[in-house]
């Protein structure tokens, strides 16, 4: 069976979507990204956002957080097309834009697409993923994209 379907090339997986609250979005930055339009509303307001808006770290975790839900459904179905994958060590990602702002309140849908792979000489058995990955608020906006390059076990 192929490969490529095992791996779900070209297929966009919807991996959940979140709101992203205006507590939530202080208590994150208080903690990683302490910048006055992400912890104070009226500092924002002041901003050039206009508003109280996430980190962009803030986002892209969120990102992880749902990609991380999936692994168990994306092994699974890869059942279907042979033995199972199993999802290695991320080898980093690239491309990374915060295309606008998510403001307090918004519904970020995220999602992947896997759009190519490669052996890897050093690792039999292992291919190098490379999947593109965006965010859309609920006016289909896109407000996230990345490259990212995974290590996935193909038996």
């Amino acid at each position: 069976m192929s490969i490529d379907r095992r791996l779900g090339i070209g297929e966009t997986v919807t991996l959940g979507s979140h709101t992203f609250g205006a507590e939530e979005i202080k208590a994150f930055a208080r903690k990683y990204d302490p910048q006055r339009f992400h912890v104070d509303e009226e500092e924002a307001r002041n901003s050039v956002f206009k508003a109280l808006c996430a980190s962009g770290w803030h986002t892209i975790s969120m990102w992880m957080k749902y990609n991380a839900a999936t692994f168990a459904a994306t092994v699974e179905r890869s059942k279907e097309f042979g033995d199972p994958v199993e999802f290695g060590p991320a080898a980093g990602l690239r491309e990374l834009k915060w295309l606008k702002p998510v403001y307090a309140g918004d519904t970020i849908t995220f999602t992947r697409t896997p759009q190519s792979h490669r052996a890897l000489a050093s690792r039999p058995g292992w291919r190098m993923l490379t999947t593109r990955n965006e965010a859309f608020n609920q006016h289909g906006e896109q407000v996230m994209s990345f490259v990212t390059m995974v290590l996935m076990k193909v038996g």
